[in-house]
């Protein structure tokens, strides 16, 4: 996902109503198909469900519900963020868009509830408002209207680094009535690898991003909240102004997770947050020594996850009283106050690579300094240079 520092307090407002389309045929088939298709093991799960009768919550930038790939799916929950765009707007929905498309994508047949929670205005970066936390109140409408999973691609800049506790309380009571919430793990392990918020956050699936061939993404940040991984490096989207592009990040990821839940609930209505984190730790593309903070537990295996769906493991969820000192281990039996030696190559050579972006940038600095004072002294003028590169890729 894009990353832009907004604060986890913004002052918003509902919409006075809430608009409706009618469900249709699913629109999905409109998404072109790329390598996650049969990463994930689409296939064989679509033989199984296809996310009937689930609404998946997608708390983001808002959703343009007449683009193809999500036509007849969507509903438009209220815009929390209230910064006076509207939908038509290029900067309106442009990354909910994306991730409604990636969720319809493996769960053809469900629904999006879109509920907007962020924005896509790079001016915005740094601002810190004031006022109650969208996504707070993103969640807590989410709750009140039907939604059976919470997709929630944020993290990083786009929404804080910092713990709050109106979004701890919201998703409190979405654990309470059997929600459960996905998000992205962060794209900054190749900068500082920050903590991510709404992913630290306790009972959150936290999503990290592989790339083909099921390694990690580089930018998918490392943290031991990681639950799982999905695929998020050129995952076909829909953008928000027409058509289709590639884009990259853990948001695309979580998307694709959230579809992968929605399927497995189609399939078992029963089933608990809780259930639904051991089935997808259990089934997963399990890495070589088990749980890592680079993947959590593996790149999920949405076929095995949904047949495993119909008969999951008995979860205790209820406070239970503390005996001895050992400490509790996971629902596969990893430990929780240990995992294995975290291959930290990559992430090493990311500082690394910092430092001597730091070095390099004062040694132009110095560089420029001397030029203009030779300039000034031969007294010639010159026209302003900047760097010409290529853009990046898309990275949500």
């Amino acid at each position: 996902m894009g990353f832009r520092r907004i604060g986890p307090a913004v002052t918003a407002a509902g919409l006075a109503s809430v608009l409706c389309v009618t469900a249709v045929a699913p629109a999905a088939a409109a998404t072109p198909r790329s390598w996650e298709y049969r990463a994930l093991g689409l296939a064989s799960a679509h033989r199984i469900a296809q996310g009937e009768g689930i609404t998946v919550a997608v708390l983001d930038s808002g959703v343009e519900k007449d683009h193809p790939a999500v036509a007849g799916r969507v509903t438009t929950g209220p815009d929390f963020q209230k910064d006076g765009l509207r939908p038509g707007d290029p900067r309106w929905g442009e990354h909910g868009t994306a991730m409604a498309s990636d969720v319809l994508k493996v769960a053809p047949k469900a629904k999006i509830l879109s509920v907007r929670v962020i924005d896509d205005k790079k001016e915005d970066a740094g601002r810190v408002r004031q006022g109650p936390s969208p996504v707070a109140q993103g969640i807590d409408y989410a709750v009140d209207h039907g939604a059976q999973v919470i997709s929630m691609s944020l993290g990083g800049d786009s929404f804080s680094h910092e713990f709050n506790d109106e979004d701890m309380n919201a998703l409190a009571r979405a654990a309470h009535k059997g929600i459960p919430v996905l998000a992205s793990a962060g794209n900054s392990a190749e900068v500082f690898n920050d903590v991510e918020y709404p992913a630290g956050y306790p009972g959150v699936i936290a999503v990290a991003a592989t790339q083909q061939g099921g390694r990690r993404a580089g930018f998918s940040t490392v943290r031991t909240y990681n639950a799982v991984a999905a695929p998020g490096v050129g995952i076909m989207s829909a953008k928000n102004t027409g058509g289709f592009r590639p884009v990259s990040g853990t948001s695309p990821a979580t998307a694709l997770a959230s579809g992968v839940v929605a399927v497995m609930l189609s399939h078992n209505h029963k089933l608990t947050p809780a259930q639904v984190r051991a089935v997808l730790a259990k089934t997963a593309h399990h890495p070589p020594g088990g749980y890592s903070p680079l993947f959590g537990h593996g790149q999920i295996d949405a076929a095995a996850a949904v047949r495993a769906a119909a008969n999951p493991p008995s979860v205790a969820t209820a406070p239970v009283q503390h005996k001895g000192n050992e400490h509790p281990a996971g629902q596969d039996g990893t430990s929780k106050t240990g995992h294995p030696p975290l291959d930290t190559a990559e992430t090493t050579i990311g500082y690394s690579a910092g430092g001597v972006g730091l070095v390099m940038l004062l040694g132009a600095v110095l560089i420029g300094v001397l030029g203009r004072r030779r300039a000034k002294a031969n007294a010639t003028a010159g026209g302003p240079a900047g760097p010409a590169g290529f853009p990046a890729p898309p990275q949500f």
